[in-house]
């Protein structure tokens, strides 16, 4: 339906709920004019005879009173009259009077609205009888201030009925006449100042118009950002479709003329480690940063730098400290940086992850802060930020720094590189303002984060939590309409990008398939053909719930043996941060529970858990992710979780169920998984249960939903989303900085004088 017909329905519709309202209004205001003009009269009728009536009600005269009676209702309206003495007893009555009106009759129905028959006013009501509506007037008869009787009045309603329905019928005429003529008038007009409405806002997008009313402006600035935003994503389309490392690269010479991005990161995307017998082996770490960040690094090339952490690191690098990588592609450069034994435990065991990990993942491990260890972070902050100024070729680079081991750097590098586009994204959750405000040095988190040109989390939730943390901590001014923070003219937007893994995965590209990858670990594993399998792959953190997983994998065991010597979970945990107590406790949890559930359940050779503690390269864990029938995420807090993206990347076959914890950024994008409270042991094992019985068709149509997803919002997206943001960015503070020199020019002293430069200098 049309805009003008849906208009015009809506006004009709409109006016015939006015009319609806008007004809109740009406009605009820004629009847009330009506009753009130019938009391009138019988008032007039009765006092004109008042005298005669009371004398022969008083000398108890019936004939004469009938006499009387019949000269007053010779109006064809008065259907009757009855004269009644004091107790409402019939003393005389017209033969017209309807014989179920009677004195005593009239009387109960006075009494039945509310009236009294004890005081001598008038009483005036409308009843029903047999014939129809009767309006009832007793007009009180008196001699020397004593009411001798009442003269009662009946009056036919009939008439008044019949001038209803004629004023109905007018009413509904006029109505409806008038309702067809304001529509027809209104559509007209709307169609006319549409029209003109149209063609002036054409003109201004056209630039043809002379003038630019005031009204126009937010408008047209609105409408040329959408067609912007259009022909940005028609270019994308028209140049390969969705993201992929060539539309990133494209987009990167493009916006940003092909720049090279710097990008800090703690961890290194490629560890080389010296074996025992000499030779050198080139490790992936486990890290969904590593995961994210590397194929965008492929794509757009530049630097990595990060703490150089393995034992062949230093044999590999040139004298810069710099060495290519990959290995077989050499695409980007990455830049070690060597840190002092009491470095890395002060930044990186201490403050980073004894202190803000914990304190940001609300986990069920305190927070500790020392002087000493926010020392070592604030020291090593600085040696990663020369190190940016030193990798850097510009004076407004592009400059990616990652993560929360950073939060001073964008701060630091704002002072020396002003012009820089800084993009910090904060890949774990930022917790409220009153739990960040635990950190002792709280502010000067936020104070450095705001360096940055731009601040990205996973989720808008994360978002809030930082605005209002700049609002309570700082003096600093927030336009919640664009989300930024504006600190001494400073802006520094603050946003969701929501972090993915590549599409397509080069490394579900280098596995065998799915049914030849299942053969092969279940041959290794020791399990019949006909077993279920679940894996579950993490870093060995208290944050990810590798306890609560093997103690849902025990309550399933327990509500339904019959998957007793039937299913396998294979648990795999990578090494990490083991000069930790808690992570050296929590190792040694992990294998204490999985030993218990195994000598509960084990039988015949069959284990129930199988617990892998080792670092397990990404080939590896694809490989296991195609073999198992299912996938369970178990994090009680995480900032995105790309396990639960990568299994999803690997099922090529869309096989397989996932299993994801409701406390994850990735359960708000991959509705179709079975989410569950992981906390809750028996509704986590239902969840289990449910997904070893899951029929292929809905496993199918629950895969294919969140892979396309994934393959639509896969990593070259975030990355791509965040470099035109950054473009936008640049253009606009480009043009305000032209705009600011040409108002000031005319007062510069370079231009008005000739010694301007010696002043300076």
């Amino acid at each position: 339906m049309s805009y003008p017909i849906r208009f015009v329905v809506t006004l009709i519709a409109g006016l015939a709920l006015l009319c609806a309202v008007a004809w109740l209004i009406v009605v009820d205001t004629t009847r009330a004019w009506f009753e009130r003009d019938l009391a009138l009269r019988s008032g007039l009728a009765v006092y004109g005879a008042h005298r005669w009536l009371a004398e022969e009600l008083e000398q108890d005269d019936d004939i004469a009173l009938s006499a009387m009676l019949a000269d007053i209702v010779n109006d064809e309206r008065i259907l009757g009259a009855l004269v009644c003495d004091s107790r409402f007893v019939t003393v005389a009555a017209t033969a017209e009077a309807p014989p179920g009106l009677t004195c005593s009759e009239v009387a109960a129905r006075l009494r039945e609205h509310g009236e009294t028959t004890d005081e001598p006013p008038s009483w005036h009501l409308t009843t029903e009888t047999a014939g129809g509506d009767v309006h009832v007037s007793a007009v009180p008869l008196t001699s020397k201030g004593l009411v001798l009787g009442y003269a009662v009045l009946l009056h036919d309603l009939s008439y008044i009925a019949r001038r209803e329905d004629s004023t109905q019928r007018f009413l509904f005429f006029a109505f409806l006449v008038l309702s067809t003529l304001t529509a027809l008038v209104t559509l007209v007009a709307v169609r006319v100042l549409f029209r003109g409405w149209s063609q002036a806002l054409r003109q201004m997008a056209l630039g043809e118009a002379q003038d630019r009313p005031p009204e126009f402006v937010p408008l047209l600035r609105d409408m040329r950002g959408l067609l912007d935003r259009l022909a940005r994503e028609e270019r994308g389309e028209v140049d390969g479709g969705g993201w992929n490392p060539q539309r990133l690269k494209l987009t990167l010479q493009r916006h940003l003329h092909g720049e090279r991005i710097v990008v800090l990161a703690n961890r290194e995307p490629y560890v080389h480690e010296r074996r025992a017998d000499g030779t050198m082996a080139v490790l992936h770490p486990a890290s969904g940063l590593v995961s994210a960040l590397e194929p965008v690094m492929r794509a757009c090339s530049g630097v990595w730098i990060a703490h150089g952490s393995g034992s062949g690191d230093r044999d590999v690098v040139d004298s810069n400290d710099r060495v290519m990588v990959p290995p077989d592609e050499q695409s980007y450069s990455l830049r070690r940086i060597w840190l002092t034994r009491e470095e890395e435990k002060g930044y990186y065991y201490g403050f980073a992850n004894e202190g803000l990990w914990p304190l940001c993942h609300v986990a069920h491990a305190r927070p500790i802060f020392r002087t000493e260890d926010w020392n070592q972070y604030t020291r090593v902050n600085h040696l990663f930020a020369d190190a940016v100024c030193e990798e850097v070729d510009t004076d407004d680079p592009v400059i990616l720094v990652q993560d929360y081991h950073f939060a001073l750097v964008p701060g630091l590098l704002r002072r020396r590189l002003p012009r820089a586009t800084i993009l910090t994204f904060w890949h774990i959750p930022w917790p409220n303002a009153e739990q960040i405000g635990i950190c002792p040095w709280h502010v000067e988190l936020v104070q450095g984060l705001l360096g940055s040109s731009i601040l990205g989390f996973h989720t808008q939730q994360h978002c809030n939590n930082f605005l209002e943390a700049a609002d309570r901590f700082l003096e600093a001014r927030l336009d919640r309409e664009d989300f930024a923070v504006i600190q001494n003219l400073r802006r520094t937007l603050v946003r969701p990008y929501p972090i993915s893994v590549e599409w397509p995965h080069r490394w579900a590209q280098t596995v065998a398939a799915p049914a030849e990858c299942r053969a092969e670990v279940f041959r290794e594993l020791g399990l019949r053909s006909d077993a279920r399998l679940a894996v579950g792959v993490d870093r060995l953190d208290y944050t990810k719930g590798i306890e609560e997983r093997l103690r849902a994998v025990e309550r399933l065991l327990e509500r339904e043996p019959e998957w007793q010597g039937r299913f396998s979970f294979l648990q795999v945990a990578s090494p990490s941060r083991t000069e930790i107590e808690r992570y050296d406790q929590l190792r040694r949890d992990v294998e204490a529970l999985t030993e218990r559930i195994n000598g509960r359940f084990a039988r015949d050779g069959w284990k129930p858990i199988e617990l892998r503690y080792q670092h397990t390269e990404p080939a590896e864990v694809f490989r296991l992710y195609r073999a198992a029938d299912l996938c369970y995420v178990s994090s009680l807090h995480d900032g995105m979780n790309l396990v639960a993206k990568e299994y999803l990347v690997a099922r090529e076959d869309e096989l397989g169920v996932l299993v994801l914890s409701e406390f994850t950024g990735a359960a708000r994008e991959l509705a179709a998984a079975l989410l569950v409270n992981p906390y809750d042991i028996d509704q986590a094992a239902a969840a289990l249960s449910l997904a070893l019985r899951m029929p292929v068709e809905e496993q199918r149509a629950r895969m294919r939903a969140m892979r396309r997803i994934v393959s639509e919002f896969n990593v070259y997206r975030w990355a791509g989303r965040m470099l035109l943001d950054a473009s936008r960015l640049r253009q606009e503070e480009q043009l305000a900085g032209l705009i600011a020199g040409r108002e000031a020019a005319p007062t510069d002293p370079a231009r008005t004088r000739p010694d301007a430069a010696s002043d300076a200098a």
